[in-house]
């Protein structure tokens, strides 16, 4: 089947380019690109990855470079709250 298409210059410029690469001609490259895409309509939209299980792995390598550097209770204390601050206040 032949077709006729009017494209762009710069279309065109990066066609040639492209099949000047894979050493191919110009045509060649066109109907490649063409039944790639028709192929890619037909099938629908892809299919949305499963989501990755997290195992909190991560989490822990991050961490292992550090681990046994501070004991439980160095943890303990720079992990607590501060106690607050904050003064009463009387609304009556």
């Amino acid at each position: 089947m032949t077709i006729t298409l009017d494209i762009r210059p710069e279309v065109q410029a990066e066609l040639a380019r492209q099949a000047a690469l894979q050493g191919r001609a110009i045509e060649s490259v066109a109907t490649a690109l063409l039944e790639g895409a028709v192929h890619t309509v037909s099938a629908g939209p892809p299919a949305e990855p499963t989501p990755e299980r997290r195992t909190g792995q991560a989490l822990i390598d991050a961490f292992a470079d550090i681990r046994g550097l501070f004991t439980d209770e160095e943890i303990d204390r720079m992990s607590s709250r501060n106690p607050s601050t904050a003064r009463p206040v009387d609304l009556s």
